[in-house]
């Protein structure tokens, strides 16, 4: 059995069921303070460190999650698996869910209630926005929502806000650009919320028909938070410390004429980052679809990799909050 003593002597790791995520549900950025983020992201840079030492860690043995997706999905769902397997647990996959009950007309509810009668945390992407809370109001074991439709995707958010700290060392006085499709995006949805716990600017590219909703730009709007939009990257390009970049998303268009108005409307070039800082970072969720050229992956600005890495360390992080262990 391995053994790992974080860094950090006021992170202990063990049984601590008495601890304020044990049991919980995670369903949307709104459930988080500024405080519970800074935990958050402490524990996962110890798991980091325990990753890099040791690779896997005994922390979650005899756990099991079940990875319940209705969507296509590579990296939520491999990081969630690696998670948990780095964690010493162990992973159901339902990956292809139209061949489950699902397909016999089993409703979300019963499929919850069912599964957590072999696993210990259910980990759900859900085309409907709003599936992970109805899930979360029956179920008796902790949900983590993997993205719902297009309203939020709240591990996303966390683990581009804990890159944005790595990377740049603060969160506090930054410029954030997001570029793209900002209406259906759920991961620009869920950051803008959770940076708006921060003293940031944010600043909205893209064509008007996929603009930032109205409501969130409201609700930053009522914290103070500095807002602009724009439809043109230079226009705010030289001000950047974070371009989050994300791709124009066809299967979330009613209309198909709609997106063949607005793809390819920025692509993101060695030539673009000529009028970026020198220091700043390149963001976005993936996949992408032509929206940042492969030229721009050497450039050291580009933190896409990376932020898919840490977002391994931050979903290690959740697991053992919920179940108890951190």
């Amino acid at each position: 059995m391995s053994t790992y003593a974080p860094q950090n002597p006021h992170l202990p790791f063990g049984d601590q069921r008495t601890a304020p995520w044990y049991g919980k549900s995670i369903v949307s950025v709104n459930q988080f303070s500024r405080e519970d983020l800074t935990y958050i992201f402490a524990v996962a840079h110890e798991m980091r460190e325990m990753v890099v030492r040791i690779g896997t860690f005994d922390l979650l043995k005899g756990k099991i999650l079940a990875n319940l997706f209705y969507e296509p999905s590579t990296r939520t769902s491999s990081s969630f698996t690696a998670a948990m397997e780095r964690l010493g647990g162990s992973v159901i996959p339902i990956n292809e869910v139209k061949y489950s009950s699902v397909s016999k007309g089993e409703s979300l509810p019963d499929t919850i209630r069912s599964l957590e009668c072999y696993a210990d945390v259910v980990v759900l992407r859900h085309p409907q926005k709003g599936a992970s809370a109805l899930a979360a109001r029956y179920a008796r074991k902790p949900i983590i929502n993997a993205g719902d439709g297009a309203g939020e995707h709240p591990t996303q958010a966390l683990l581009d806000l804990f890159t944005i700290r790595e990377e740049l060392r603060q969160v506090d006085g930054l410029t954030v650009t997001m570029l793209g499709d900002l209406r259906y995006g759920r991961t620009v949805h869920s950051l803008a919320r959770l940076l708006s716990l921060y003293n940031v600017k944010i600043n909205y590219v893209s064509p008007e028909v996929v603009a930032m909703p109205r409501e969130i730009i409201a609700e930053l709007e009522a914290k103070g938070i500095p807002q602009a939009e724009y439809t043109a990257l230079e226009a705010c390009l030289p001000e950047t410390d974070v371009l989050y970049v994300t791709r124009i998303q066809k299967e979330r268009f009613e209309n198909p004429e709609e997106y063949e108005q607005v793809k390819g409307a920025y692509v993101i070039t060695p030539e673009t980052l000529k009028a970026a800082k020198e220091r700043m970072i390149v963001m976005h969720p993936l996949p992408r679809v032509g929206e940042i050229s492969m030229d721009v992956d050497d450039d050291p600005r580009a933190a896409y990799f990376r932020q898919m890495e840490y977002g391994l360390y931050v979903r290690m992080a959740l697991l053992a909050m919920v179940l108890g262990k951190a």
